[in-house]
């Protein structure tokens, strides 16, 4: 019985047909979780690259105008149409603005202010309207659903109960005369 073992054995261990495909499985299991990573880094960088472009946009846009500075909701809705590609943009924006004394320099408080569409809505932190030549300080925080969220760059990365990711775009201005 032992012999037939050892033979057996030493048959399977000799034989060399189909050795190439343990090679391919662990070669191309590597290659899709670094396929998924850069395809999620990308991805990543293009919406926190809208959010910067649509809250520069918008800034640009109250700093310049000569009526009223927008309130919460217009200036949301104004940073999610210019930053097109972020879905449900306008359910996992939050915005936070403060007036800041360029002379006394009282920052925005360091953890973001971010909520997702999922999550029971709350107050704002802080949303004030600054005068004409005062300093403003605008933080945006959206949350997002990575496209792989168990593998590579996203479980790395804080996110809330509901796997959501915060992404956080920071903006100072003055306020123009009107």
């Amino acid at each position: 019985m032992i012999g037939f073992l050892k033979n057996t054995v030493s048959r399977f261990a000799k034989d060399e047909s189909g050795v190439i495909t343990v090679d391919f499985v662990i070669v191309m299991s590597a290659m899709a979780l670094i396929l998924g990573g850069s395809v999620e880094m990308g991805y990543m960088n293009v919406r926190h690259g809208m959010l910067e472009r649509g809250l520069d946009m918008a800034v640009r846009d109250i700093r310049l105008s000569t009526g009223t500075v927008p309130d919460y909701d217009d200036l949301r809705a104004s940073i999610c149409e210019r930053a097109s590609i972020i879905g449900n943009c306008q359910e996992n924006l939050r915005l936070e603005m403060k007036v800041v004394d360029p002379r006394d320099f009282d920052p925005i408080p360091a953890g973001a202010d971010c909520q997702n569409a999922v999550q029971v809505p709350r107050p704002l932190r802080s949303f004030q309207s600054g005068a004409d030549n005062e300093m403003m300080l605008i933080r945006a925080c959206l949350m997002f659903e990575p496209l792989f969220p168990t593998t590579g760059l996203a479980a790395h990365l804080p996110a809330d109960g509901d796997g959501y990711i915060p992404m956080v775009a920071t903006s100072a201005f003055v306020q123009e005369p009107r």
